[in-house]
């Protein structure tokens, strides 16, 4: 995840890195990773002019369905909220 969120301050992306259902285009982007037999998940935005935010990591749980919880979309949301207001003052 490192390396992929490395890549993306740098300009680039991450052939691990794909669009996050939901949030319109390729602005929000999740990189799944397994380590030690479990799955996690970081989710980013580089929709604002040099800045990446990273908007949440966590450990994916379940083993029956790929998609994200939504409570993890939830916090998501309100975080890329938080992330655009925070972009907008520092401009």
């Amino acid at each position: 995840m490192g390396t992929a969120l490395n890549s993306a301050q740098l300009g680039g992306k991450h052939p691990n890195a794909k669009p996050l259902k939901g949030f319109g285009g390729a602005g929000v982007l999740e990189i799944v990773d397994d380590f030690d037999g479990e799955t996690y998940r970081a989710v980013y935005t580089v929709k604002f002019a040099n800045v990446v935010y990273v908007l949440h990591a966590f450990q994916k749980k379940s083993k029956k369905r790929i998609e994200t919880p939504k409570n993890e979309i939830d916090l998501i949301r309100r975080r890329y909220k938080s992330a655009e207001e925070a972009h907008k003052a520092w401009r």
